[in-house]
């Protein structure tokens, strides 16, 4: 399948003639999801995906477990619009993060909520999916803040 899209106009994808019209599912990535990190390859890669850097308001945290999370905050988190058609793998996803909506809050380890984000240079982007750990789970995780960020898997600041 063959499709006709512009990097900043991801909602809708527009297919050849004589298909319909397709509405992407978008999703915020800051850690293990993003291109070249451990998951984007075994959960993402075999989805046809548009890629975009993209800026969320909010406080970044390395985990004692390896891999970061997210609160509301008043600071910038870097990571990666992915965008993509089957609302199976927004499921696989979940799944992933342990979000499950019919749970109590408490009981997953991430929240899935829809944010707003921009692009790097401050264009707005939309709203989007992300998911979000409480501070709470964060302090028992061995949370510490990554004031730049930008999370990659040696524990510095990745690039896009």
């Amino acid at each position: 399948m063959r499709y006709i899209s512009n990097v900043n106009k991801t909602l809708p994808l527009t297919r050849l003639p004589g298909t319909m019209t397709t509405h992407l599912i978008r999703v915020f990535v800051y850690g293990t999801l993003k291109p070249g990190e451990i998951n984007y390859q075994q959960y993402c890669s075999l989805y046809p995906i548009h890629t975009q850097p993209a800026i969320a308001q909010g406080r970044l945290f390395q985990l004692s477990l390896g891999y970061p999370a997210m609160i509301p905050g008043d600071g910038r988190v870097q990571g990666v619009i992915l965008s993509f058609e089957d609302p199976q793998l927004l499921s696989t996803l979940d799944d992933l993060e342990d979000y499950h909506p019919h749970r109590l809050p408490e009981e997953n380890e991430y929240q899935r909520q829809q944010i707003l984000v921009c692009t790097p240079s401050e264009q707005p982007l939309g709203n989007v999916w992300a998911y979000f750990m409480t501070l709470e789970k964060i302090q028992l995780l061995g949370g510490v803040e990554i004031p730049e960020g930008n999370w990659g898997t040696q524990g510095n600041c990745s690039k896009f």
